[in-house]
Protein backbone atom coordinates (compact mmCIF):
# COMPACT_ATOMS: atom_id res chain seq x y z
CA UNK A 1 0.00 0.00 0.00
CA UNK A 2 2.90 2.29 0.59
CA UNK A 3 4.40 1.79 -2.22
CA UNK A 4 1.44 2.23 -4.23
CA UNK A 5 0.84 5.65 -2.56
CA UNK A 6 4.68 6.67 -3.77
CA UNK A 7 4.27 5.93 -7.15
CA UNK A 8 1.03 8.23 -7.29
CA UNK A 9 2.99 11.03 -5.93
CA UNK A 10 2.11 13.84 -3.46
CA UNK A 11 -0.65 15.16 -5.26
CA UNK A 12 -2.87 12.16 -4.71
CA UNK A 13 -2.02 12.81 -1.33
CA UNK A 14 -3.00 16.11 -1.30
CA UNK A 15 -5.59 16.48 1.32
CA UNK A 16 -8.69 19.04 1.09
CA UNK A 17 -7.85 20.44 5.13
CA UNK A 18 -5.51 22.84 2.67
CA UNK A 19 -8.50 25.02 2.23
CA UNK A 20 -8.48 25.35 5.94
CA UNK A 21 -5.52 28.05 5.31
CA UNK A 22 -8.43 30.48 2.79
CA UNK A 23 -10.47 30.06 5.72
CA UNK A 24 -7.52 31.64 8.16
CA UNK A 25 -6.88 34.45 5.41
CA UNK A 26 -10.68 35.06 4.61
CA UNK A 27 -11.12 35.87 8.32
CA UNK A 28 -8.07 37.92 8.93
CA UNK A 29 -8.97 39.68 5.63
CA UNK A 30 -12.39 40.74 7.18
CA UNK A 31 -11.42 41.20 10.66
CA UNK A 32 -8.69 44.00 9.50
CA UNK A 33 -11.40 45.32 7.30
CA UNK A 34 -13.55 45.58 10.03
CA UNK A 35 -10.38 47.24 12.69
CA UNK A 36 -9.45 50.01 9.68
CA UNK A 37 -13.28 50.82 9.76
CA UNK A 38 -13.92 51.47 12.91
CA UNK A 39 -9.94 52.69 13.76
CA UNK A 40 -10.71 55.08 10.26
CA UNK A 41 -7.48 53.61 9.13
CA UNK A 42 -6.81 53.72 5.05
CA UNK A 43 -7.60 50.53 3.49
CA UNK A 44 -4.49 49.00 2.43
CA UNK A 45 -3.80 46.23 4.81
CA UNK A 46 -7.49 44.36 4.37
CA UNK A 47 -7.06 45.00 0.78
CA UNK A 48 -2.94 42.64 0.90
CA UNK A 49 -4.19 40.23 2.70
CA UNK A 50 -7.22 39.47 0.48
CA UNK A 51 -5.06 39.87 -2.28
CA UNK A 52 -2.81 37.07 -0.60
CA UNK A 53 -6.41 34.93 0.08
CA UNK A 54 -7.24 34.77 -3.23
CA UNK A 55 -4.02 33.89 -4.61
CA UNK A 56 -3.83 31.07 -2.07
CA UNK A 57 -7.36 30.08 -2.29
CA UNK A 58 -6.72 29.83 -6.46
CA UNK A 59 -3.35 27.94 -6.12
CA UNK A 60 -5.22 25.09 -3.95
CA UNK A 61 -8.19 25.21 -5.67
CA UNK A 62 -6.08 24.69 -9.17
CA UNK A 63 -3.64 21.57 -7.25
CA UNK A 64 -7.35 20.10 -5.74
CA UNK A 65 -9.26 19.99 -9.13
CA UNK A 66 -5.81 18.47 -10.60
CA UNK A 67 -6.64 15.94 -7.80
CA UNK A 68 -9.73 14.98 -8.33
CA UNK A 69 -9.05 14.61 -12.69
CA UNK A 70 -5.94 12.30 -12.14
CA UNK A 71 -6.56 10.57 -8.32
CA UNK A 72 -10.45 10.46 -8.24
CA UNK A 73 -10.10 7.54 -5.85
CA UNK A 74 -8.64 9.02 -3.34
CA UNK A 75 -11.19 12.38 -3.53
CA UNK A 76 -14.14 9.72 -3.26
CA UNK A 77 -12.60 8.51 0.10
CA UNK A 78 -12.08 11.85 1.48
CA UNK A 79 -15.76 12.21 0.88
CA UNK A 80 -16.45 9.52 3.19
CA UNK A 81 -14.02 9.45 5.46
CA UNK A 82 -15.74 10.44 8.80
CA UNK A 83 -13.34 13.69 9.16
CA UNK A 84 -12.39 14.55 5.72
CA UNK A 85 -16.02 15.20 5.37
CA UNK A 86 -16.39 18.11 7.32
CA UNK A 87 -13.10 19.92 5.55
CA UNK A 88 -15.33 19.53 2.35
CA UNK A 89 -17.52 22.63 3.09
CA UNK A 90 -13.85 24.53 3.44
CA UNK A 91 -13.85 25.65 -0.31
CA UNK A 92 -17.49 27.26 -0.20
CA UNK A 93 -16.72 29.03 3.12
CA UNK A 94 -13.62 30.25 1.55
CA UNK A 95 -15.92 31.50 -1.53
CA UNK A 96 -18.23 33.34 1.05
CA UNK A 97 -15.66 34.88 3.10
CA UNK A 98 -14.20 36.52 -0.21
CA UNK A 99 -17.92 37.52 -1.31
CA UNK A 100 -18.08 39.12 2.55
CA UNK A 101 -15.33 41.03 1.70
CA UNK A 102 -15.63 42.16 -1.14
CA UNK A 103 -19.16 43.86 -0.45
CA UNK A 104 -17.74 47.36 0.28
CA UNK A 105 -15.34 47.55 -2.87
CA UNK A 106 -17.35 45.41 -5.45
CA UNK A 107 -21.06 44.67 -4.91
CA UNK A 108 -21.10 42.73 -8.51
CA UNK A 109 -18.41 40.48 -7.76
CA UNK A 110 -19.25 40.18 -4.04
CA UNK A 111 -22.67 38.53 -5.05
CA UNK A 112 -21.79 36.04 -7.71
CA UNK A 113 -19.27 35.17 -4.75
CA UNK A 114 -22.29 34.85 -2.62
CA UNK A 115 -24.30 33.37 -5.45
CA UNK A 116 -21.78 30.11 -5.86
CA UNK A 117 -20.83 30.20 -2.23
CA UNK A 118 -24.36 29.77 -0.99
CA UNK A 119 -25.61 27.43 -3.47
CA UNK A 120 -22.36 25.00 -3.24
CA UNK A 121 -22.54 25.52 0.70
CA UNK A 122 -26.27 23.80 0.20
CA UNK A 123 -25.32 21.63 -1.69
CA UNK A 124 -22.49 20.07 0.94
CA UNK A 125 -24.42 20.66 3.50
CA UNK A 126 -27.59 18.28 2.08
CA UNK A 127 -24.54 15.81 1.19
CA UNK A 128 -22.59 15.50 4.25
CA UNK A 129 -26.00 15.28 6.59
CA UNK A 130 -26.95 12.55 4.35
CA UNK A 131 -23.97 10.97 4.89
CA UNK A 132 -24.11 11.72 8.49
CA UNK A 133 -27.30 9.62 8.95
CA UNK A 134 -26.88 7.06 5.94
CA UNK A 135 -23.51 5.55 6.61
CA UNK A 136 -23.40 2.52 8.87
CA UNK A 137 -19.58 3.39 9.97
CA UNK A 138 -19.42 6.33 12.08
CA UNK A 139 -18.91 5.65 15.46
CA UNK A 140 -18.64 8.16 18.32
CA UNK A 141 -14.97 7.94 18.26
CA UNK A 142 -15.24 9.77 15.14
CA UNK A 143 -17.05 13.24 16.32
CA UNK A 144 -14.92 15.84 17.01
CA UNK A 145 -15.07 19.68 16.25
CA UNK A 146 -14.61 19.86 12.70
CA UNK A 147 -18.13 18.71 12.39
CA UNK A 148 -19.36 22.38 13.11
CA UNK A 149 -17.65 23.28 10.25
CA UNK A 150 -20.90 22.94 7.69
CA UNK A 151 -22.79 24.90 10.01
CA UNK A 152 -20.56 27.84 10.82
CA UNK A 153 -20.88 28.07 6.98
CA UNK A 154 -24.32 28.51 7.01
CA UNK A 155 -24.34 31.41 9.68
CA UNK A 156 -21.68 33.18 7.25
CA UNK A 157 -24.43 33.08 4.72
CA UNK A 158 -26.35 36.02 6.08
CA UNK A 159 -23.37 38.22 6.51
CA UNK A 160 -23.93 39.19 2.87
CA UNK A 161 -26.59 37.45 1.96
CA UNK A 162 -29.36 40.77 3.40
CA UNK A 163 -27.36 42.72 0.90
CA UNK A 164 -27.93 40.00 -2.15
CA UNK A 165 -31.24 38.19 -1.39
CA UNK A 166 -34.60 38.31 0.12
CA UNK A 167 -33.93 38.84 4.20
CA UNK A 168 -36.03 34.78 4.70
CA UNK A 169 -33.46 33.48 2.22
CA UNK A 170 -30.83 34.75 5.31
CA UNK A 171 -32.81 33.51 7.66
CA UNK A 172 -33.47 30.17 6.39
CA UNK A 173 -29.05 29.63 6.22
CA UNK A 174 -29.17 31.22 9.93
CA UNK A 175 -31.85 28.78 11.17
CA UNK A 176 -29.96 25.73 9.94
CA UNK A 177 -26.46 26.80 11.62
CA UNK A 178 -28.23 27.77 15.05
CA UNK A 179 -30.20 24.48 15.00
CA UNK A 180 -27.55 22.15 14.26
CA UNK A 181 -24.84 24.38 16.52
CA UNK A 182 -27.02 23.30 19.77
CA UNK A 183 -27.67 19.68 18.48
CA UNK A 184 -23.87 18.84 17.27
CA UNK A 185 -22.74 20.76 20.48
CA UNK A 186 -24.69 18.25 22.46
CA UNK A 187 -23.17 15.64 20.96
CA UNK A 188 -19.57 17.03 20.84
CA UNK A 189 -19.31 17.60 24.50
CA UNK A 190 -20.99 13.75 25.72
CA UNK A 191 -18.01 12.74 23.43
CA UNK A 192 -15.46 14.49 25.01
CA UNK A 193 -16.64 14.14 28.33
CA UNK A 194 -17.00 10.31 28.47
CA UNK A 195 -14.82 8.80 26.23
CA UNK A 196 -11.09 8.92 24.83
CA UNK A 197 -9.96 12.18 24.29
CA UNK A 198 -9.98 13.01 20.35
CA UNK A 199 -6.74 12.35 18.50
CA UNK A 200 -3.96 14.67 19.08
CA UNK A 201 -3.63 15.36 15.11
CA UNK A 202 -7.50 17.12 15.85
CA UNK A 203 -6.88 18.67 19.11
CA UNK A 204 -6.54 22.30 17.40
CA UNK A 205 -9.97 21.78 16.00
CA UNK A 206 -11.40 22.62 19.44
CA UNK A 207 -10.82 26.18 18.36
CA UNK A 208 -13.87 25.46 16.26
CA UNK A 209 -15.88 25.60 19.08
CA UNK A 210 -15.71 29.12 19.21
CA UNK A 211 -16.67 29.54 15.80
CA UNK A 212 -20.86 29.13 16.07
CA UNK A 213 -21.25 31.69 18.71
CA UNK A 214 -19.20 34.18 17.29
CA UNK A 215 -20.34 33.79 13.94
CA UNK A 216 -23.97 33.37 14.99
CA UNK A 217 -23.83 37.06 17.10
CA UNK A 218 -22.64 38.63 13.69
CA UNK A 219 -25.44 37.17 11.73
CA UNK A 220 -28.25 37.96 14.20
CA UNK A 221 -27.16 41.31 14.91
CA UNK A 222 -27.53 41.88 11.07
CA UNK A 223 -30.83 39.89 11.01
CA UNK A 224 -32.32 41.63 14.05
CA UNK A 225 -30.46 45.12 13.66
CA UNK A 226 -29.71 45.24 16.78
CA UNK A 227 -28.07 44.26 20.33
CA UNK A 228 -30.66 41.97 22.38
CA UNK A 229 -30.26 39.44 25.05
CA UNK A 230 -29.72 36.80 22.88
CA UNK A 231 -27.37 38.70 20.75
CA UNK A 232 -25.04 39.16 24.19
CA UNK A 233 -25.67 35.15 25.34
CA UNK A 234 -24.03 34.07 21.56
CA UNK A 235 -21.37 36.83 22.09
CA UNK A 236 -20.19 35.86 25.86
CA UNK A 237 -20.64 32.29 25.13
CA UNK A 238 -18.17 32.83 22.16
CA UNK A 239 -15.99 34.57 24.89
CA UNK A 240 -16.15 32.00 27.58
CA UNK A 241 -15.24 29.36 24.99
CA UNK A 242 -11.92 31.34 24.03
CA UNK A 243 -11.14 31.35 27.74
CA UNK A 244 -11.79 27.68 28.10
CA UNK A 245 -9.58 26.82 25.49
CA UNK A 246 -6.63 29.32 26.63
CA UNK A 247 -6.43 26.61 29.50
CA UNK A 248 -5.66 24.06 26.89
CA UNK A 249 -2.62 25.88 25.99
CA UNK A 250 0.02 23.58 27.50
CA UNK A 251 -1.52 20.85 26.39
CA UNK A 252 -1.80 21.89 22.66
CA UNK A 253 1.58 23.54 22.58
CA UNK A 254 3.17 19.98 22.89
CA UNK A 255 1.55 18.36 19.92
CA UNK A 256 3.38 18.44 16.79
CA UNK A 257 2.35 20.11 14.02
CA UNK A 258 -0.25 19.30 11.52
CA UNK A 259 -2.51 21.56 8.97
CA UNK A 260 -5.07 21.34 11.86
CA UNK A 261 -3.44 24.16 13.35
CA UNK A 262 -5.15 25.96 11.02
CA UNK A 263 -8.35 25.61 12.74
CA UNK A 264 -6.88 28.26 15.29
CA UNK A 265 -7.05 30.73 13.12
CA UNK A 266 -10.62 31.26 11.34
CA UNK A 267 -12.24 31.56 15.00
CA UNK A 268 -9.74 33.95 16.28
CA UNK A 269 -11.09 36.09 13.61
CA UNK A 270 -14.43 35.30 13.68
CA UNK A 271 -14.19 36.47 17.47
CA UNK A 272 -12.06 39.51 16.69
CA UNK A 273 -14.95 41.00 14.08
CA UNK A 274 -17.48 40.13 16.38
CA UNK A 275 -15.60 41.92 19.25
CA UNK A 276 -15.66 44.96 16.78
CA UNK A 277 -19.53 44.69 16.00
CA UNK A 278 -19.86 44.81 20.53
CA UNK A 279 -17.95 47.63 20.75
CA UNK A 280 -19.86 49.42 17.74
CA UNK A 281 -23.19 48.53 19.16
CA UNK A 282 -22.06 48.96 22.74
CA UNK A 283 -20.60 52.20 22.66
CA UNK A 284 -17.76 50.64 24.27
CA UNK A 285 -14.03 51.01 23.86
CA UNK A 286 -13.67 48.00 25.82
CA UNK A 287 -14.42 45.77 23.38
CA UNK A 288 -13.20 47.80 20.72
CA UNK A 289 -9.51 46.99 22.13
CA UNK A 290 -10.04 43.35 23.06
CA UNK A 291 -11.24 43.16 18.85
CA UNK A 292 -7.51 44.65 18.63
CA UNK A 293 -5.50 42.47 21.59
CA UNK A 294 -7.39 39.32 19.08
CA UNK A 295 -6.64 41.01 15.88
CA UNK A 296 -2.87 41.31 17.43
CA UNK A 297 -2.84 37.29 18.11
CA UNK A 298 -4.51 36.43 14.96
CA UNK A 299 -1.88 38.31 13.20
CA UNK A 300 0.84 36.82 14.79
CA UNK A 301 -0.77 33.50 14.89
CA UNK A 302 -1.29 33.39 10.93
CA UNK A 303 2.33 34.82 10.53
CA UNK A 304 3.65 31.80 12.82
CA UNK A 305 1.18 29.34 10.83
CA UNK A 306 2.26 30.39 7.24
CA UNK A 307 6.23 29.82 8.11
CA UNK A 308 5.10 26.71 9.88
CA UNK A 309 3.36 24.91 6.75
CA UNK A 310 6.08 26.41 4.34
CA UNK A 311 8.90 24.50 6.50
CA UNK A 312 6.50 21.31 6.76
CA UNK A 313 6.16 21.55 2.88
CA UNK A 314 9.95 21.89 2.38
CA UNK A 315 10.49 19.04 4.90
CA UNK A 316 8.07 16.65 2.93
CA UNK A 317 5.91 16.38 5.93
CA UNK A 318 2.60 17.31 4.31
CA UNK A 319 0.81 15.21 1.37
CA UNK A 320 1.65 11.94 3.10
CA UNK A 321 0.13 8.82 4.31
CA UNK A 322 -1.44 9.64 7.21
Amino acid sequence: MMNEHAEQGWLALFPITFFSITLGLGGWAIATQRLEQTLSLPPFAAKVILGLDILVFVAVLVLYAAKVLLHPDHVRRELRHPVKISFIPTVSISILLMSVAFMDMHRGLSYALWVVGSILHAGLTLYIMREWICQDYFEISHMNPAWFIPVVGNMIIPLAGLAHAPQDVSWFFFSIGMVLWVVLFTIVTYRMIFHRSIPERLLPTLFILVAPPAVGFIAYVKLTGGLDAAARILFFFAVFMLAFLATLATRLGRIRFYLSWWAYSFPVAALAIAGTLMGHLASSGFYTGMAVVLWIMLSLLILFLSARTVLSMTRSEICVEE
